[in-house]
């Protein structure tokens, strides 16, 4: 696993739990399949442009905002 793909799933479970979603309704919400929403949220999956927006629409953010989640992490890892 990458530190891209776990800190990208990280993300993804801070917003689904921050919309008290559980995973099952994230992926009933974004037309994906509940095991996948719990390996890109493992980071064992990286998800295609695709899939990163329809997470967004489900999750209520731009594409670009959920990438400068992303981002935001990235940074403060990095200064650590």
């Amino acid at each position: 696993m990458s530190s891209l793909c776990i800190r990208f799933g990280s993300v993804v479970r801070q917003l689904r739990e921050t919309h008290s979603l559980s995973q099952e309704q994230l992926a009933e919400r974004a037309n994906l399949n509940r095991s996948y929403i719990g390996e890109i949220e493992r980071g064992i999956a990286m998800p295609s442009l695709a899939t990163l927006i329809k997470l967004s629409s489900a999750l209520e953010v731009t594409p670009s905002s959920l990438l400068a989640r992303y981002e935001k992490t990235a940074e403060q890892s990095a200064s650590c």
